[in-house]
């Protein structure tokens, strides 16, 4: 069926189009969130009452057309209600990581003038509460949870339903007539930046709208398709695909309790699509192997004998002939193993969609072996996001595929990569300098660098900005460095550098879980990570990792010293976006004695390079 719509312009116009086309039909969900341990559906009759409701609460105070009306919560109902109902004023929806400190939110809700907030608790709300004397635009607060003592001025979300059902029995026709063009501000996304200051990527609703419409002729979605929603609804990514897209399709969202609890969520959901980040997957594919391992005997090596089994079959499938006896061994395979696997994801999955970060190419690899799809695609959030995906029926791994429908791109004599079309971005909030630095002649400088292979399969080989450029004069992209040593499973998080110095150095930070296993059968007592990290015996696993890796790498690409970190690069520590991307600047200050230290007491061995 696809799309329910395939005219809407705008995304009230979406909304409206979908809530009429399932109007009183009771059983048909939108959402299922948990309450008491199991999955309950929320209608789309009941969400789009509660829609308006709200929506005219917000418009009897005052929220008008273009308003700027921030979201500052974690994916829940209240998300999706607050996010539609901003919507359906014409106002612009500005949506926040719930992991930003008060400053940033400071800096966010000022910078675009935001006249009214939508938070989730009390946690959330009292960082609000500490800034509001700095924030003399903002003059409206709303507290998704139920407040079980008033706080002054703030209304929980409730109330401000109850309030709407009044307004609207007094004035049925408030909400009538409300005007919202396709080149309107639908959304202003802050993009956290690994340097500065974050900018506000404005999207207008053909942006959005186009995207989805896009994403549909890839994705092929109906109302028998359910999806896990886990990433942040703040990142475009979950945002168009994980949201507006399965909205539109009429598949239904079940919401995660947690990213701890993803793969029991799974096994209630059934979901036949789940967007992701390659992180996830890092996680899936460790918690397999240790699950077969810690079996051992006869239950491994049937595994190992599978995975084997699924490799030789898909690269035969590729060609186009797959001999009889395989056939033969993937069935048995199948019955044996990948269809237990698959059982643990709930039995349905048809594919992972993968975004955000470059997925290595052995993680698709592995998990084609063992019957599951990842489709890998490409975007940004000032491209609405998606520009690229592979393809269900041809999957290259190493690649982000080949652009979606009305995506121009053309790589640029340095290798950028450059993007036009419907879905890139009005510009930068208030920002004209900046926008002007990536938008040329039409042209959406993306600032990665990547090929186009013979298929018309984009492949991205870095980031422009994080190209290394040694003190001998010598361009290195990290990225398929840093990739080659994530392969190993003691390694959990790499960051190559190298900037202005003679070689390059890692900074890695351990698997502990693998290392503490590592640790236990070579009787290695440690009283703590900083002990462990410095032992003699695990030293030299990255010792002989580096090397193995050295044997494939030019000479100038070598990595010749590393530093074993002792906790982990994460949001809360500031080495990491909300988006999950290594604030390489930030990581590099903190650590720049040691590096500074392991440089100097090399260089009077490399000094000629």
């Amino acid at each position: 069926m696809g799309l329910i719509n395939p005219d809407f312009q705008t995304l009230p116009e979406l909304f409206t189009s979908v809530f009429s086309h399932y109007k009183g039909q009771s059983d048909k969900a939108p959402l299922a969130r948990k309450i008491q341990g199991a999955y309950v559906p929320i209608s789309y009759d009941s969400l789009a009452e509660d829609c308006r409701h709200f929506a005219a609460y917000l418009k009897n105070r005052g929220i008008e057309a273009g308003d700027r009306v921030a979201i500052l919560s974690e994916n829940r109902p209240g998300w999706y209600l607050a996010d539609m109902a901003i919507l359906s004023l014409g106002a612009t929806n500005v949506p926040l990581y719930p992991s930003l400190p008060p400053n940033q939110i400071e800096y966010i809700l000022n910078n675009c003038g935001a006249k009214g907030i939508i938070v989730s608790n009390m946690l959330q709300l009292g960082k609000i509460l500490s800034i509001w004397q700095k924030l003399p635009e903002l003059n409206m607060v709303i507290v998704m949870n139920r407040l079980e003592e008033p706080v002054e001025e703030v209304v929980d979300l409730g109330q401000a339903k109850a309030e709407g059902i009044k307004i609207l029995q007094a004035a049925p026709w408030m909400l009538d007539g409300i005007k919202c063009s396709p080149d309107d501000v639908a959304t202003i996304i802050y993009t956290s930046g690994t340097t500065g200051l974050p900018k506000g990527v404005m999207l207008t609703h053909r942006n959005l709208c186009e995207n989805v419409k896009s994403c549909s002729t890839v994705i092929r979605l109906d109302e028998t398709d359910s999806s896990l929603s886990f990433l942040p609804l703040s990142h475009a990514y979950e945002r168009t695909g994980g949201y507006y897209l399965l909205f539109a399709c009429g598949a239904k969202i079940y919401l995660a309790e947690s990213i701890e609890t993803i793969s029991l969520n799974m096994s209630e959901a059934k979901p036949t699509i789940i967007f992701t980040v390659p992180r996830l997957f890092d996680r899936i594919r460790s918690s397999i192997m240790k699950s077969v391992t810690s079996e051992g005997g006869m239950k491994e090596k049937i595994f190992f004998w599978a995975v084997s089994t699924g490799e030789k079959y898909h690269k035969q499938l590729a060609v186009g002939k797959v001999s009889p006896l395989l056939a033969v061994q993937h069935n048995l395979a199948d019955k044996l193993v990948y269809s237990k696997i698959r059982k643990k994801f709930g039995g349905r999955l048809r594919y992972f969609v993968s975004g955000g970060a470059a997925l290595p190419q052995k993680t698709g690899e592995f998990f084609q072996s063992i019957g599951i799809t990842i489709m890998e695609g490409f975007g940004l959030t000032e491209t609405s996001p998606v520009t690229h995906v592979n393809r269900p029926e041809k999957v290259k791994f190493g690649t982000v595929g080949p652009p979606v429908k009305n995506v121009e791109v053309k790589i640029a004599p340095d290798g950028e990569i450059m993007l036009k079309g419907p879905n890139i971005m009005k510009g930068y909030w208030k920002d004209e300098a900046a926008t002007a630095e990536v938008i040329k002649d039409g042209w959406f400088y993306t600032g990665d660098i990547g090929v186009i292979d013979s298929d018309g399969y984009l492949k991205i080989t870095d980031r422009k900005k994080h190209i290394i450029v040694t003190s001998g004069g010598k361009n290195i992209a990290p990225l398929p460095i840093e990739n080659m040593i994530l392969d190993s499973p003691y390694v959990d998080q790499v960051m190559i550098v190298g900037e202005k110095r003679p070689f390059l150095i890692a900074l890695i930070v351990p698997d502990f879980l693998k290392l503490r296993d590592f640790a236990a059968e070579h009787q290695i007592k440690s009283a703590n990570t900083k002990e462990l990290i410095a032992n003699k015996e695990v030293v030299q696993i990255y010792e002989k990792l580096l090397k193995s890796i050295s044997r494939q790498l030019a000479t100038h690409e070598k990595v010749r010293k590393f530093l074993l970190i002792d906790e982990p690069f994460t949001i809360e520590n500031g080495m990491m976006t909300p988006t999950l991307k290594l604030k390489r600047k930030e990581i590099i200050s903190k650590y720049s004695a040691e590096i500074d230290n392991l440089y100097n007491a090399l260089n009077m061995v490399y000094n000629t390079e």
